[in-house]
């Protein structure tokens, strides 16, 4: 390691510290929440040697945590708008809910990336946090839904992350192309044909969304709960593995010929459909896919052709729970609130019958 001596912040929500510089050998002695301060001794670039304490214990932390900059508080980390008054976090993570929210919520709270999660490593934007809205009706399901608003990262455009765990190449096309093997870590997102951009209709339909599983006894982890968070698209999935019971990224489509809805299937493509953890969820994924359509045809939602697209997705290849990528319509659509009212309503079908509820 190169020695030398700085002052540095822990930028998740959680960082564990070891005893050894490694996952394989170094024991785990404890953690440390986001924000505290460490004086860095040594760094080899994947490890860094601080001291903790007024001991001064020398112990080991996984580098990509830490920053040289204060991280910026909690709320300002969140800024959780949410339907009917604004969501504020306190200094401990926990989430104050709008009046419209607290006949169904009663707890919400922080969730950031914890660093010893399964894949957690291969994200390069998680220093931002979802809320996790706990649903306290007599009606409770005991199911939490991880929705995604889709797009909604400052800066996600101008970094890449690997679009497969295993670092192979892209089978199909998209927003990035067959044979690569990185893909932006947060995409923009296209503009409607009202010059709305999707980001703030995919974060309204979330609302929305949100608002109706609740009512229905879910839990919901809001990835993104507000204009911009700073979660890349494999670290919004692995919170998702670790905080939900399936996945739910809203979008909609470039093009804008009103085509209607569909969701992004996995490949039909044996070596990727072979690849871990995809061999062990793709049948899932589809499934959800297809209860989600489902559910949408039944509310009277117009579904383009199948119902379906083949996609090979960032999402999709990290997740290890029942995970899905849904085209509520493209550029040309309608999407005022009652349409999405109606689109959320039908989700939420499609969501009862995936669970059998």
């Amino acid at each position: 390691m190169t020695a030398f001596a700085d002052t540095v912040y822990v930028n998740a929500s959680k960082l564990n510290y070891r005893n050894q510089p490694s996952t394989a050998s170094g024991a785990v002695l404890g953690s440390l929440p986001r924000g505290t301060e460490l004086s860095r001794v040594k760094n080899n670039g994947e490890w860094s040697e601080v001291q903790i304490g007024g001991a001064k214990m020398t112990v080991y932390v996984a580098s990509r945590y830490l920053t040289t900059s204060k991280p910026q508080s909690s709320t300002a980390k969140t800024g959780a708008a949410t339907v009917g008054g604004t969501s504020t976090a306190a200094a401990d993570g926990t989430v104050t809910v709008p009046d419209s929210l607290k006949a169904y919520v009663d707890k919400a709270y922080q969730v950031g990336m914890e660093s010893n999660w399964k894949y957690a490593g291969m994200s390069a934007i998680n220093s931002g946090c979802a809320v996790f809205y706990h649903n306290g009706t007599a009606n409770r399901k005991n199911k939490v839904v991880a929705v995604n608003a889709g797009h909604g990262t400052s800066g996600g455009s101008k970094v890449k992350t690997f679009c497969h765990p295993d670092q192979t190449a892209k089978v199909t096309g998209g927003t990035t192309g067959a044979g690569a093997t990185k893909a932006v870590a947060v995409s923009g997102g296209m503009t409607f044909a009202d010059g709305t951009a999707e980001s703030t209709v995919t974060l309204r339909m979330a609302q929305i969304f949100r608002n109706k599983l609740l009512a229905a006894g879910y839990d919901v982890l809001m990835i993104r709960d507000g204009s911009d968070v700073q979660l890349d698209n494999v670290a919004r999935t692995v919170m998702a593995n670790n905080k939900a019971d399936c996945h739910i990224a809203l979008h909609w489509d470039s093009t804008k010929t009103d085509k209607g809805a569909f969701y992004m299937s996995v490949p039909n493509n044996a070596a990727y459909r072979a690849m871990e953890p995809v061999a062990s969820n793709w049948e899932s994924h589809n499934k959800l896919g297809s209860a989600l359509v489902g559910g949408l045809k039944q509310n009277g939602v117009k579904i383009f052709s199948s119902g379906s697209m083949e996609m090979d997705l960032t999402q999709t290849s990290y997740s290890t729970i029942p995970s899905i990528d849904i085209e509520l319509g493209d550029g040309k659509s309608a999407h005022d609130d009652a349409t999405l009212g109606k689109l959320a309503d039908g989700l939420v079908v499609g969501v009862n019958s995936y669970f059998g509820q």
